[in-house]
């Protein structure tokens, strides 16, 4: 069996999908409150591991066990396209899962937890017998927590370790983290636009084959719009007022984005990837220097 090329490997894990994690990893970094300094070590480890390890490790299961539909959706990828040859698609995915799991070794218990519970949705999501993907109300929501929730969380815990405050994340932390959760779902959902043609013939129940495009956008748009309406409340109650304000604005742009993309649901939804949902990660940063202002978790 030849071995695979190391651009095929590398385009195997999907590196533009790394930047999602990453981002909600920083943060739970920012969310913590804790001073950077002498911390940078483990800052850079939690972006290695929330992005081209457990990111990485995602996309290499979901290619191996999704590579009769890619043949329909997408048969340029490593996989189908035979650049990925025989069974080294599902090799990398176990290599990449073994040493995940032992870089998240150094980031504390409830770092590793974190790693744990992440790669544990990760192969759940596509692997039988679960393969939570068959059904978009489920497998939105795995991918949803491993992108947002579950980085969130590690970057929190990332920044106590090893100090007298090191534990479980501040409730305030964790309940943001969730919220975005929640939000990330609709993301997914117009992210499934593109395949709805070999999701259909291969049997896979994407919201946009279960609803329709159009009845899937418009829950797609409440869904992200409505856990940043509890956000902005949440903040407010705090006494963020400006960065509910800020966050509130953004939120009145998305909406003015969401009436266009409705219009034409599957066309724009990669517009719409590029313009709402980068004030929607706007809007989670500006989230978590609320939180961090409020020291939540420094010692």
């Amino acid at each position: 069996m030849s071995i695979p090329a190391p651009r095929a490997v590398l385009e195997l894990l999907k590196p533009v999908t790394w930047f999602p994690p990453m981002w909600a990893f920083a943060c739970g970094v920012v969310s913590s409150g804790v001073a950077l300094q002498e911390r940078w070590w483990l800052i850079i480890v939690g972006v290695v591991l929330a992005g081209p390890l457990i990111c990485g490790t995602s996309q290499a299961v979901n290619d191996w066990f999704d590579r009769h539909v890619d043949k329909i959706n997408e048969p340029h990828r490593p996989i189908p396209s035979g650049r990925i040859p025989g069974r080294w698609g599902l090799y990398i995915a176990i290599i990449w899962t073994i040493l995940s799991l032992l870089v998240a070794t150094v980031l504390g218990i409830w770092g590793f937890l974190a790693a744990l519970f992440g790669m544990i949705l990760a192969w759940a999501y596509s692997a039988p017998p679960t393969r939570l993907k068959r059904n978009g109300w489920y497998g939105n929501s795995a991918v949803a927590i491993c992108y947002e929730g579950v980085p969130w969380f590690t970057g929190a815990v990332v920044m106590t370790v090893g100090t007298a405050a090191a534990g479980f994340p501040d409730w305030r932390i964790v309940a943001v983290a969730l919220l975005y959760s929640i939000g990330a779902h609709g993301i997914m959902t117009l992210n499934d636009f593109k395949s709805v043609e070999g999701d259909t013939r291969m049997g896979l129940g994407s919201l946009p084959v279960q609803l329709g495009v159009e009845r899937a956008a418009r829950l797609a748009c409440w869904v992200m719009a409505l856990p940043q309406v509890v956000v902005i409340a949440l903040l407010f109650s705090w006494g963020a007022m400006w960065h509910a304000l800020v966050i509130a604005v953004l939120l009145a742009v998305q909406g003015g984005l969401m009436l266009r993309l409705l219009k034409q649901p599957k066309a724009l939804a990669p517009w719409y990837n590029a313009t709402g949902v980068t004030l929607y990660v706007s809007g989670m940063m500006i989230t978590a220097f609320a939180l961090g202002s409020m020291n939540l978790m420094a010692s």
